[in-house]
């Protein structure tokens, strides 16, 4: 069974989302100043968490989905707990930032924290999840991965919808000027089942 190949090639495109839209925000002015300079300190911090995602994406696809139980067990745990604090540190981030200049930015700043961390709890129940499957009987092991790998596609489909946000309006655009908040998806490719 190759769920964790699945769980990672969708983890890859939720992380692929990360890259903030790659389009110029159109800013003039003093509150275009603002703006990017409220968006490069946002930026320059959160560049580390996406790493921290990145990595964990790629430990995913490296986990050997014909191995033991407990390897898998082990690799899926750390790296759903590690997405989950990387989610956890951006909410914080954007919260210490501010409201971003503009007249929406309180309101833009507010659901990206709620967004972000909303993220980060779904993450912590994928771990949460997964340590509760039972390594010692093969059969009961794979059905509770597959219900981890369901859990995680509404996970996935909730973290697109959140990510989404933090593209939109002048905020979202001037954050993805910022090389931090670029990304880059991951290059390793997911065996099919």
């Amino acid at each position: 069974m190759k769920l964790n190949h699945r769980l990672g090639a969708a983890l890859s495109g939720a992380v692929a989302l990360l890259a903030l839209s790659s389009l110029a925000a159109c800013s003039s002015d003093d509150t275009g100043k603002e703006l990017d300079a409220w968006a490069k300190g946002v930026c320059d911090q959160t560049a580390a968490q996406t790493k921290k995602i990145n990595a964990a994406n790629a430990a995913l696809t490296k986990v050997d989905s014909g191995g033991k139980p407990e390897d898998i067990k082990a690799a899926d745990s750390a790296a759903f707990q590690q997405i989950s604090d990387a989610y956890k540190a951006w909410a914080g981030i954007f919260s210490q930032a501010g409201a971003a200049p503009g007249s929406d930015g309180t309101e833009f700043q507010q659901k990206a924290v709620t967004s972000l961390t909303t993220l980060s709890t779904q993450y912590a129940g994928l771990k949460k999840q997964i340590d509760g499957l039972d390594t010692t009987d093969q059969d009961k092991f794979a059905a509770g991965l597959s219900g981890v790998s369901d859990s995680f596609k509404q996970v996935g489909a909730d973290g697109d919808k959140a990510l989404a946000a933090l593209r939109q309006g002048d905020q979202g655009k001037a954050l993805a000027k910022q090389p931090g908040c670029q990304s880059v998806p991951a290059t390793a490719s997911p065996a099919s089942s």
